[in-house]
């Protein structure tokens, strides 16, 4: 199968297949190093706490968050 048709197949998934189709063939690219992973989450909470400093954001309880994903999945 050569590309050309890889792509008319894949295009014939329903928009969640290719999301995910999507997300696999992104992270098949972009493989960080365990480094990598660790500043990219030092970098991210760093924002975040400046952000509540700042009040440019509210936290939300972890309950909250596990309801509404809870929600989510069903």
């Amino acid at each position: 199968m050569n590309l050309e048709q890889i792509e008319n197949e894949a295009l014939h998934l329903s928009e969640d297949e290719r999301a995910a189709l999507a997300q696999k063939l992104l992270l098949s690219i972009d493989n960080p190093s365990p480094d990598e992973v660790s500043r990219d989450w030092l970098v991210e909470a760093r924002r975040r706490a400046r952000e509540l400093d700042d009040g440019t954001s509210q936290p939300i309880p972890a309950e909250e968050v596990r309801r509404k994903v809870r929600a989510l999945l069903r």
